[in-house]
């Protein structure tokens, strides 16, 4: 520790943060690129549909939603109003207590999310997974995994992840 108490970085950690931030602005453009460019959709967008696909009759309530994707709920909701606008989804009263608002996967944005699925999983193998080492991987998924953890105690999303 420094006389100031600030824990510096080495020179190592200092290079593998960079890289880390590098990366990860790189490759989220570029999945966001890909997705854009050949289904006119951006990433956020994909991950709100992804989400949806994954609960039970394809519908999520506004704030779970935003939860689940670690976003602000008016960021959801900016991003869930220009999806609504294209019909590949749609808002609705929550069905349990008529006060939620709850976002449903309409059929044509089930029909797009397998469309565009493909594009995704290309991209993501091509630019991160198949570069790495299965181990240094796995690595990763468990150095991530303990962000969140640390970062949200109560991660919205502990059932999906398996833990």
């Amino acid at each position: 520790m420094s006389d100031d108490g600030v824990r510096w970085l080495d020179e190592d950690q200092q290079h593998h943060w960079r890289a880390l931030v590098m990366g990860t602005t790189l490759l989220f453009d570029r999945l966001d690129n890909d997705l854009s460019r050949e289904h006119g959709i951006s990433l956020a967008e994909y991950e709100i549909l992804v989400r949806l696909s994954e609960r039970e009759g394809r519908r999520m309530r506004m704030a779970q939603l935003a939860d689940s994707m670690a976003h602000s709920r008016s960021r959801v909701t900016h991003t869930v109003g220009r999806l609504e606008k294209s019909g590949l989804v749609e808002r609705i009263k929550s069905p349990e207590d008529g006060r939620g608002v709850v976002c449903a996967m309409t059929e044509q944005g089930w029909e797009l999310l397998v469309a565009m699925a493909p594009t995704h999983v290309r991209g993501v193998r091509d630019n991160l997974v198949d570069l790495a080492d299965p181990a240094d991987f796995a690595a990763v998924g468990r150095v991530f995994d303990a962000v969140a953890d640390h970062l949200v105690a109560a991660h919205p999303e502990m059932e999906i992840r398996g833990h």
